[in-house]
């Protein structure tokens, strides 16, 4: 789908241009822009990378594990089997701090490993469990406190305040962090059907066909 809204937008560009005769225009915008594109993934990349190492850090000299401890109260609630298991907490923690410092790809590394450690205690592979599905909803609006990204992209375009958008960032991720939250532990009590019916399948508590009427006793 995106391959062909990207194609879409080309040939719609191309045919515009070439509509108003200017073509030589657009040759030139191309070929500014995939430089300017080249620029912005570096400067981009060294802050990635930095809080990547950061992160790390973090990991090695134990400070994640305090901050699981620190979020246990909050984090028990919202995701109760991770925490009950123990798997993939620290993780989670390091996920969720990337997200609070505004590194949404330096946080994706986080929530696969998180998620990877999820899967493997998930009792019906083939469905999701709660925690996993809060988790990627939470990851795609989560709170930020600092949106390094975001004021790195206003630094780049020239803005003379790049941090002024922090309070409105502060809001939107905030209200957008409590509705992902409260929906996706509402509404698996709206679709229980389909898990119920993969653990019937496959989960530790299957319950056995009866044998067909012409089936041989056993013994």
């Amino acid at each position: 789908m995106l391959g062909m809204v990207f194609a879409s937008l080309v040939v719609a560009s191309i045919a515009a241009a070439a509509a108003g005769g200017n073509l030589a225009a657009l040759s030139d915008a191309v070929l500014d822009g995939a430089a300017r594109a080249v620029t912005l993934t570096l400067s981009l990349a060294g802050m990635m990378c930095l809080w990547c190492g950061v992160m790390q850090v973090f990991s090695a000299a134990g400070v994640l594990r305090g901050l699981s401890r620190l979020l246990r109260p909050l984090l028990v609630r919202v995701f109760p089997e991770t925490y009950r298991s123990g798997e993939g907490v620290e993780e989670l923690c390091a996920n969720l701090a990337a997200n609070l410092l505004g590194v949404g790809n330096a946080a994706t590394p986080f929530a696969l490993a998180a998620l990877g450690k999820m899967q493997a205690r998930n009792p019906t592979p083939a469905v999701a469990s709660d925690d996993m599905v809060t988790l990627s909803v939470l990851n795609t609006s989560s709170l930020s406190l600092i949106p390094s990204t975001l004021i790195a992209l206003r630094r780049y375009a020239g803005s003379a305040h790049a941090t002024a958008i922090l309070l409105p960032v502060w809001l939107v991720s905030a209200a957008g962090a409590v509705c992902a939250v409260v929906s996706a532990r509402m509404l698996r009590h709206l679709f229980p059907v389909q898990r119920r019916d993969a653990e019937a399948r496959s989960g530790p508590g299957a319950v056995s066909m009866p044998p067909p009427p012409d089936a041989p006793l056993p013994g």
